[in-house]
């Protein structure tokens, strides 16, 4: 056996048979379910199509390359497989399918070993995903020699099968979170045609102000969900999550302002802007966030031609997200010349 990843399925000379052995194997390429996705291996492998075989697994392959897969089958005639009762589980946008199997080699002579054990095959959300498409495939699987004839080798579950990974909770509790609150305001789907609910995700890696030199560094999540698009703004709300807060809905901080119009005209020259508070917002504008600066950018266009508007900066700072900057065009001129109003960027 030299991969047991297709259990050993290759112990009986290969090179012994005939091409009328290969073509009277039925092909069957099905990936309409998991137990299809591996009875098409098996029919690719009994008729000797190893590249068809080799393309039913994902990133992780059976071997270290093409040519060890196909030496792996040195030792077989034919293969027959059974495949038991499916069970699936969903985790962080896909499903996993525990399938159990058994499998019978035979050699030229008529002489077979039985092989058994579970699959684990994936399936991406065919939503989410960008090309090139990936269809369901096989992610990883274990068979054992059996004692059992092959009609009962079939395990009853996979219990003790591969698990799937850990679901992400940070992710899925956001996801929640924002579905709850905005699912009914926002568009349905995103400018891709992707259905709303589906984060941009990002990973923020800190050291707090204070922590000493080998204090390890501490991790906020960052999730951006888009919500809605008009003629010129988009509106995105973002999620936060660390290991104190756990997570919550980031708020932007904007001033209020008071501006100033000559002859009170709001087309005429800006006389003045004067900051008389401060208000929070859920909503980002036009948002976008810069792993490098770790800064989140907004800007909110007044009118289409985009002469007046306002932007903020916000930048993340001991696990949240503070206002550093913030410009504002209040004149509809048909230019586009902002002035700072707020600036802390220069701050420690």
């Amino acid at each position: 056996m030299r991969h047991i990843f297709l259990a050993a399925a290759a112990f009986f000379s290969l090179s012994s048979i005939g091409q009328s052995a290969f073509a009277a194997a039925p092909y069957i390429d099905d990936r309409s379910s998991a137990d299809a996705v591996i009875r098409s291996l098996y029919s690719a492998i009994n008729r000797h199509e190893f590249a068809r075989a080799w393309g039913y697994f994902g990133d992780t392959k059976p071997a270290k390359d093409f040519n060890a897969f196909v030496k792996g089958y040195d030792g077989t005639d034919t293969v027959d497989v059974k495949t038991g009762a499916v069970s699936d589980e969903g985790a962080a946008g896909s499903i996993y399918y525990s399938v159990p199997v058994a499998i019978q080699a035979t050699d030229k002579k008529g002489e077979a070993m039985v092989f058994a054990g579970c699959y684990t095959v994936r399936q991406v959300n065919a939503q989410i995903q960008e090309p090139p498409f990936q269809p369901i495939f096989i992610d990883k699987g274990t068979l054992k020699p059996s004692t059992e004839d092959f009609d009962s080798a079939v395990p009853a579950s996979c219990g003790d099968g591969p698990p799937p990974p850990k679901k992400d909770e940070a992710l899925e509790q956001a996801k929640k979170a924002f579905l709850a609150t905005y699912g009914g305001q926002c568009d349905k789907q995103d400018p891709d045609g992707k259905p709303i609910g589906e984060p941009e995700a990002h990973s923020i890696h800190y050291k707090d102000k204070d922590a000493q030199a080998a204090d390890p560094e501490r991790e906020t999540r960052l999730f951006r969900f888009f919500c809605s698009m008009a003629a010129y703004n988009e509106t995105a709300v973002y999620y936060i999550a660390d290991d104190v807060n756990g997570v919550t809905q980031l708020q932007f901080t904007e001033p209020d302002l008071d501006i100033r119009y000559e002859n009170n005209n709001s087309e005429g020259k800006v006389e003045s802007i004067h900051i008389i508070g401060f208000k929070t917002s859920g909503w980002a504008i036009n948002s976008d966030y810069d792993e490098n600066t770790k800064t989140i950018t907004t800007s909110d266009k007044w009118r289409g031609v985009g002469d007046a508007s306002s932007s903020g900066t916000y930048l993340f700072r001991n696990g949240d997200f503070s206002l550093v900057q913030y410009d504002v065009d209040a004149s509809y001129d048909g230019e586009i010349n902002p002035q700072t109003i707020i600036d802390y960027n220069t701050a420690p």
